[in-house]
C-alpha cells in the first residue's frame, strides 16, 4: 500500500509517520506539513491511503479529505488528531478510521487491517453484567476511548435485543437528553462504538434500523442473558452496578430470583 500523511506540526508528522512506517502492508508513505504541497503531489500520485490531521491551518483535514476523495475516490482516509469532536464530521463523509493522537503503530495496523478487510478472529462477544459490568473478546477486554461509550453498549445489552430510540438512549446517559450538545454528543459516542467493535472483530453485534438501535443477542454470550434462559449462573443481587438506570433491570432479577 502507498500512503500519504499530513499533519502541519513537524513533530506530530514524525510520530506518524514512523507509526505507518512500522506496519508491514505500507510499501512507502510520504509525508507533507502542507495541505497545498500534499495536494501538488496527489495530482499525479494516487496513494491507498491517507492519513490527516484534522485541525490544521488553512485547509483543515475534512476539507482536505473531500479534495483528496474527488481526486482519488478508492483511497481511504483515517483521520489523527486530538480533537474528539471531529468524530460526527469524520462519519458523515465516510472516513474509514479516527485514530486519536499519539497514535502508536498497533492504532494504526487496526486501521490497515480494516481497511484491508481482514476479520478479527477473537471468538463471539462475551458482556459480565453481574456486578460491575465489562465486554470482552477473545479474553481481550475492550476499552472505549470515552465511559458513556461502553455505557451506551451496556444499555442496549440490557434491552436483550429490543430496539431503541437515539432519544430513549440520550434520555439514559444524561438527564437532560434532549438538548441539541447531547445528541451531537451521541453520534460521538456511537462511532466510538462503532469502531472499537469494529477492531475486535465484533461489528456484527451492533445492529441498526432508521434511528433504532439493538444488539444481535446471539453474537453475545452473556450472564444475563444465559440466567434469563437458564437459571444459570445464580444471580447474587448486583447487577451492572456502576450504572443506577440497571436498578429497573435488577429489581426484575430479584422477583425471578425469588419466585
Amino acid at each position: 500500500m502507498i500512503a500519504i500523511a499530513i499533519d502541519d506540526e513537524q513533530l506530530m508528522l514524525y510520530a506518524l509517520l514512523k507509526a505507518v512506517r512500522a506496519s508491514d502492508d505500507i510499501e512507502d508513505v510520504v509525508g507533507f506539513t502542507s495541505c497545498d504541497e500534499a495536494l501538488d503531489w496527489l495530482e499525479i500520485n494516487a496513494p491507498d491511503v491517507a492519513f490527516l490531521d484534522i485541525n490544521m491551518r488553512g485547509i483543515n483535514g475534512i476539507g482536505l479529505a473531500e479534495k483528496i476523495t474527488a481526486l482519488h475516490p478508492g483511497c481511504k482516509i483515517v483521520f489523527c488528531t486530538g480533537y474528539e469532536e471531529y468524530a460526527v464530521s469524520a462519519f458523515k463523509i465516510h472516513a474509514s478510521g479516527y485514530l486519536l493522537k499519539p497514535i502508536s503503530a498497533e492504532d494504526v495496523q487496526k486501521e490497515i487491517d480494516v481497511i484491508k478487510g481482514r476479520k478479527i478472529e477473537r471468538g463471539i462477544l462475551k458482556a459480565k453484567c453481574f456486578g460491575h459490568f465489562d465486554v470482552s473478546c477473545g479474553g481481550e477486554k475492550l476499552t472505549f476511548k470515552r465511559t458513556k461509550s461502553k455505557e451506551m453498549l451496556a444499555y442496549l445489552i440490557d434491552r436483550n435485543g429490543a430496539d431503541v430510540s437515539s432519544r430513549e438512549i440520550a434520555a439514559v446517559l444524561w438527564e437532560d437528553g434532549t438538548k441539541e450538545h447531547n445528541r451531537n454528543y451521541f453520534h460521538q459516542l456511537l462511532f466510538d462504538v462503532r469502531q472499537t467493535l469494529e477492531k475486535a472483530g465484533a461489528e456484527d453485534v451492533l445492529k441498526k434500523n432508521g434511528y433504532l438501535y439493538s444488539v444481535d443477542t446471539s453474537k453475545i454470550s452473556c450472564d444475563y442473558y444465559s440466567y434469563l434462559k437458564t437459571g444459570q449462573p445464580e444471580f447474587q443481587g448486583e447487577y451492572m452496578t456502576q450504572y443506577s438506570w440497571a436498578d429497573e433491570t435488577c429489581g426484575l432479577l430479584w422477583s425471578k430470583n425469588n419466585k
